[in-house]
Order: C-alpha cells, then sequence, then structure tokens
C-alpha cells in the first residue's frame, strides 16, 4: 500500500511540474476552432556529444534524433487516436516527408521556411514542430549505469526538449511544453515522448476530455 502511496506521489509531483512548463495562448480558442489537421514536424536538433565528431556526421545524427521525435510523436497521437481521443487529425508523417521534398524541402532546409509558408504547402491548418538539445544520443537510448541518487535526484540532465504547436493561417504559437531529459524521463525516445504526452495530455489543447472538462 506505501509502495502504491508513493507511486502516485511521484506522479502528481510529476504531472504538477509537467503542467509548470506549459504556455497557451489566450487566443487559442479563436484561432484553433477551424482546425482539422496537424503536422508533425521533424524537430531540430542540437547535439553536443563528449566525442569529437566530423561536421558531417554530427549534421547526420542530428537529422536521426530529429525525426526519431517526429515518429514517436506519431506513434502516440495514433495509439490515442484510435481511442477517439483527440478532436484533430495528425497527418501521416510519410506524406509530410514526401510533400517537403516535392517542394525541396528537407531537414537541412526546413527551418528557413516560416509556419505559414509550411502549412500552405502541407495543405493542414498547424504544425508541431519542436527543438532538441542533447548531450547523448536519446535513439539509442539513455546510459544503463544507474546510480540510484541521480535517478531519485534528478542530476542526470541529458539536454532538455520544446515542443510546440503553431497555427498555420497565422503563424502565432498556440501551445508549447518544454521538459528536461533525464533518466527518469524515459529510457528512449518513444518512452520519453509516451511519458512526457502522457504527464502533459491534460493540458493538450486537442484532447477531448479536457475540452470536454474545460466547458
Amino acid at each position: 500500500m506505501s509502495k502504491l502511496i508513493f507511486t502516485a506521489i511521484v506522479f502528481v509531483t510529476f504531472s504538477l511540474n509537467a503542467q509548470k512548463n506549459i504556455y497557451e495562448s489566450s487566443k487559442f480558442n479563436s484561432l484553433s476552432k477551424t482546425h482539422k489537421t496537424l503536422a508533425i514536424l521533424p524537430f531540430l536538433t542540437n547535439l553536443d556529444l563528449k566525442e569529437k565528431l566530423h561536421k558531417q556526421d554530427l549534421k547526420s545524427l542530428e537529422e536521426k534524433e530529429g525525426y526519431a521525435v517526429q515518429n514517436a510523436l506519431e506513434t502516440y497521437f495514433s495509439k490515442r487516436k484510435k481511442k477517439k481521443k483527440f478532436s484533430v487529425e495528425f497527418q501521416n508523417t510519410q506524406d509530410t516527408k514526401a510533400i517537403l521534398a516535392k517542394n525541396n524541402i528537407d531537414y537541412q532546409n526546413i527551418d528557413i521556411y516560416t509556419i505559414k509558408e509550411l502549412s500552405s504547402i502541407l495543405n493542414v491548418d498547424g504544425v508541431i514542430s519542436g527543438n532538441l538539445d542533447l548531450t547523448i544520443l536519446l535513439s539509442k537510448g539513455i546510459p544503463s549505469e544507474f546510480n540510484f541518487a541521480d535517478y531519485f535526484l534528478g542530476n542526470s540532465n541529458y539536454g532538455r526538449i520544446g515542443m510546440k504547436i503553431s497555427d498555420g493561417a497565422t503563424g502565432k504559437l498556440l501551445w508549447k511544453y518544454e521538459k528536461r531529459i533525464t533518466k527518469k524521463t524515459g529510457k528512449n525516445t518513444n518512452d520519453l515522448i509516451d511519458r512526457m504526452m502522457k504527464l502533459a495530455i491534460r493540458k493538450f489543447p486537442y484532447d477531448k476530455e479536457r475540452k470536454k472538462n474545460k466547458k
């Protein structure tokens, strides 16, 4: 029983911390009322690894990490979509990549395009994008060496992830969530996204239950 109580306290604490790192625009409802489809973009990644790598190799790894987050988010949303949990659809990431490629847009130059431009090209109402700062290769997994003190105190800091949703028509920021990456946040990219979204889901603006409770 005491174990269950402790787990519940930890989860509530993490949930409260997650909510503190969430921003929502006061204009969210008015700007998103006609939203039907969102595209998920690869996250722009900055790697600060201990090992020295050739510039091109580092760029390739950053691209891989950015696409890993895109795929993990699609997996998470797809699972919840089966339970009809969202008020919007999410464009298939393979379609997103194909449309961008046809317009000569890839990971290396996507940051020179505005949200409005990308939304128009992808024919969506808004986009999910973000940034990833890492000192490890998250897609390969969090280091397995276990130190109880570090795990409990959260001293193993491997970087930060910032996720945002922007309105396609205006380019305005609608919602943002930031989180530190540690041993406690997940063992790899999919695990991180799954845990991260579970903590933030009550504040996720397109969650049907959240909208119902808000009313």
